[in-house]
């Protein structure tokens, strides 16, 4: 059960809250970036934030102090990088269209193909003007979740020993590769050794070497020592070269929450709150991944006295948050915190069935509450 987790000032601002709504913190956010920030001066790698993972831009002006740049999936979200962080920007994707490689080419420092196919279409185009590189796939598969594993068997992520094309590596400067998801420095360890051993008489002729996301550097119980280290000694192995690290998830981490309100309870063999909120539509990696999104102050089903499964607002049959315990029994109007919920959240939200988006706030350092974006009937409309 998670009380309070680090030093979260929620409560104070708590009844200024209009659910559904995501809120960041300030103070937690910048702890992150601190962190993170450390292990950039201890071990001489550069830091990117992963877009993909944490979008919320009304943050850039403080992430922007402590990061190098972004690291962007493609023309839209290197424009962000570009428009709103504008430090260094970082492009990478499954495939290139060819009528956005032009602006993708002007707006990045780096991009990375993620075939020998693509890196041939379009060097014409890219090479002299920006740097580039090609990802790889080093086969070790580490992430705890098949849905999440690069390195999973027919992955379409990366070239292959099996794959690659030395012959065709003149004006590439960097390999890439991404294994992790939410893991520790052991992990990249391992990950690390494979992607030696397969790919690493290449590094000599490489600028960069990027070793992706997944990282989960600024949970509580991450190796941060071990990592600078093995960052460092890869470097005086190989010429003091270029190393870039790019999580999403450990820059938003236990920084925010989304807080919802009861709707309504219903009873079917057992006691069911329906919520203005949705797994399927605000948190589907509840159910993708899936896991179970932990609730301030409440306990597992049978824990506390009083027992409820959660639903969200939607007519899919299966938007079931989860079952949960209370210390007392919950009523229409009550709050609810869902903790850790502004990575990999934000970013993936829909407006399936209607349901209206959440709110985006930001708690700030000095205890004042502001609502960044409000959505309304003119958002779902748009997206329709």
């Amino acid at each position: 059960m998670i009380k309070n987790p680090k030093n979260s000032q929620l409560e104070s601002v708590i009844e200024q809250i209009q659910t559904p709504s995501y809120v960041c913190e300030e103070a937690l956010l910048e702890e992150n970036l601190k962190r993170l920030h450390y292990v950039q001066q201890k071990s001489g790698a550069k830091v990117l934030l992963a877009l993909k993972g944490f979008a919320l831009q009304d943050t850039f002006y403080l992430i922007k102090q402590y990061l190098c740049g972004c690291t962007a999936s493609g023309l839209y979200e290197a424009k962000l990088a570009r428009d709103a962080f504008d430090k260094e920007v970082h492009t990478y994707s499954p495939a290139f269209k060819e009528s956005e490689i032009d602006e993708i080419t002007k707006i990045s420092n780096h991009i990375v193909f993620n075939s020998f196919s693509q890196w041939q279409k379009f060097k014409p185009k890219v090479f002299g003007r920006i740097s580039c590189g090609i990802r790889v796939n080093p086969e070790v598969s580490s992430a705890p979740v098949a849905l999440y594993d690069p390195c999973a068997k027919y992955s379409r992520l990366g070239v292959t020993q099996k794959a690659f094309k030395e012959e065709l590596l003149d004006g590439l400067d960097g390999l890439h590769f991404h294994t992790l998801c939410e893991q520790n420095v052991d992990a990249l360890e391992k990950v690390l050794e494979g992607f030696e051993k397969t790919f690493g008489k290449y590094i000599s002729q490489m600028k960069w070497i990027n070793f992706g996301g997944g990282h989960h550097i600024t949970r509580e119980d991450y190796d941060i020592e071990r990592l600078i280290y093995v960052i460092k000694d890869f470097k005086k192995r190989h010429n003091d070269i270029t190393v870039y690290l790019e999580p999403g998830e450990a820059i938003g981490w236990q920084s925010g929450v989304l807080v919802a309100s009861v709707l309504d309870i219903v009873e079917n063999d057992m006691q069911i709150a329906i919520l203005d909120t949705s797994a399927e539509a605000h948190m589907p990696d509840t159910l993708a991944m899936p896991y179970r999104a932990q609730i301030r102050g409440a306990g597992e089903p049978n824990e506390k006295t009083y027992a409820y499964r959660l639903a969200g607002n939607t007519c899919l049959a299966g938007d079931i948050i989860g079952d949960y315990s209370f210390d007392s029994p919950l009523k229409v109007g009550d709050k609810l915190i869902f903790e850790d919920m502004i990575h990999y959240t934000i970013v993936k939200n829909t407006t399936f069935n209607g349901i209206k988006l959440p709110d985006l706030a930001l708690l700030k350092k000095d205890g004042s509450y502001k609502v960044l974006k409000h959505f309304g009937y003119e958002e779902y409309r748009r997206r329709n």
